[in-house]
């Protein structure tokens, strides 16, 4: 009897909450063997990391690697709403911290009058530092920039991979929460991509 005395809403928060344990379902990214018939090294390099640029520049990634001190959000990268700002560690300033809001996982939300359906959340969540902006820049631009350690968190393109193929921060982009498009593929795919561009050279368009 317990059960049909429970809110609609708590059972829709439940059934979101089981949704967001699986990951969501984003467009698709092409395999490293969908680029052996390119036979020229360098060329072949340069079309897996355009493949892999699907994901760096959709707004999974896009929106928290700005080029002000305002964070995205929504696919269609709006400034954040409402007002926040980077601050000095990347997480927001004194009063509006991120953790404020964004808790440890996605926060679903089943009722009211909120034009969002979730709440993002992870335990590392803030903005890439400001010198690992992409925001306004081509495929090319941030290619040398992610393999540039002074502008890519100090990392060598095998630590590069790592964090790409493995880091919990990058995996979100596919478990986004509610009324968010995931980042395309897979993280694993994701990673397969990246680990053939640097085996053919890391070369940039």
């Amino acid at each position: 009897m317990w059960k049909r005395q429970l809110p609609l809403a708590l059972f829709a928060g439940l059934a979101t909450f089981v949704t967001e344990a699986v990951a969501q379902q984003g467009p698709d990214l092409r395999a490293p063997s969908a680029f052996s018939d390119i036979t020229d090294r360098a060329a072949r390099s340069r079309a897996l990391f355009n493949e892999a640029a699907k994901v760096i520049t959709g707004p999974r990634c896009m929106n928290c690697h700005p080029a002000g001190d305002q964070p995205h959000q929504g696919d269609d990268r709006h400034v954040h709403q409402p007002f926040a700002l980077r601050g000095e560690a990347n997480n927001g300033v004194p009063g509006q911290h991120c953790a404020a809001c964004h808790t440890d996982n996605n926060f679903p939300l089943s009722f009211g009058a909120a034009s969002y359906q979730s709440i993002p959340g992870n335990p590392r969540w803030s903005l890439a530092p400001i010198e690992m902006a992409w925001e306004g820049k081509t495929p090319g631009e941030i290619c040398r920039q992610i393999k540039d350690p002074a502008r890519n968190g100090g990392r060598d393109l095998a630590l590069l991979h790592e964090h790409v193929a493995k880091d919990e921060l990058v995996a979100w982009g596919w478990r986004p929460g509610a009324g968010r498009q995931p980042a395309p593929g897979s993280q694993e795919q994701f990673g397969a991509i990246v680990q053939a561009w640097i085996d053919t050279g890391a070369e940039c368009p």
